[in-house]
């Protein structure tokens, strides 16, 4: 599928639309904010991991490297990337400063970062799509990489409420695998908060908003108005790509009730 989203190298540009995964899917389309409670939450939790102009920032999975640009106004000391994808290792090296900044490519996993090298790392809509084993050893590899004191933060999806029926939450997870054609295994807020806990952190905060991804108040505020426009312009071109998206928004809308993006921010503690 041929798109005017963007002038730059994509992800999934090799994948058939009805084989891709949702979000590489939504980008091809022109969408730039991929987070679960938009670009909203994302800011709050930038703004309780108080970057300051002499931390050292990593983000695990930066894809196109939309946080990345705030995350640079607010001049850290340096920012460090750690991508899987190739083609998104060089979409987001266009915004790196020379000399401070750098974006690799990797798995969240296994950095190959110093121990205890970095004030402040986060990651976005990415330990959602890890099982639990996965999620524990992202989490410990974050509180590998922190310096004591250090503050990791996580916008990932939430399932509500914090007593959800096990059922529930299986139905939950097997819908959104088949329609973003991705494993997705989100927690509950608690479940989240117990992650971090589990993996030495202490937790700061949590805040949470509603999943509304693909819904018109949540594109205008994310997109904006010319965004909204050139994703619908390459949503129409495309009957493979409107099945689709018309198939995601009815699974986001349909559990609703029981979704919300969600972040959780968390201080590495000393050792004792």
């Amino acid at each position: 599928m041929s798109t005017a989203a963007s002038t730059v190298e994509l992800p999934g540009a090799n994948l058939d639309v009805s084989r891709m995964p949702g979000h590489w899917l939504l980008a091809r389309l022109g969408k730039r904010v991929l987070r679960p409670g938009g670009l909203e939450l994302t800011r709050a939790m930038l703004s309780r991991l108080a970057v300051s102009s002499g931390d050292r920032v990593v983000e695990l999975a930066p894809g196109l490297g939309t946080t990345l640009r705030l995350v640079l106004a607010m001049n850290p000391a340096s920012y460090t990337g750690v991508e899987r994808d190739e083609v998104a290792v060089r979409a987001t090296r266009r915004f790196l400063r020379q000399g401070r900044d750098e974006c690799r490519q990797g798995v969240a996993s296994k950095t190959g970062l110093d121990g205890a090298s970095a004030d402040v790392i986060f990651g976005e809509a990415m330990l959602t799509m890890n099982t639990a084993e996965q999620k524990a050893t992202i989490i410990g590899e974050a509180f590998r990489v922190l310096k004591d004191g250090g503050r990791y933060g996580i916008h990932e999806l939430g399932l509500l409420p914090d007593d959800l029926p096990e059922a529930d939450k299986a139905e939950i997870q097997e819908a959104l695998s088949r329609s973003i054609h991705i494993g997705a295994r989100p927690l509950t807020v608690s479940e989240w908060r117990q992650a971090l806990e589990a993996g030495g952190f202490e937790v700061i905060s949590t805040q949470t908003a509603p999943m509304h991804l693909l819904q018109l108040g949540r594109l205008l505020q994310d997109e904006g108005v010319l965004g909204v426009l050139r994703i619908t312009f390459n949503v129409l071109r495309s009957p493979a790509a409107r099945r689709r998206v018309l198939e995601m928004r009815s699974v986001f809308r349909k559990y609703e009730s029981k979704m919300c993006g969600v972040i959780v921010v968390a201080r590495k503690r000393a050792a004792s």
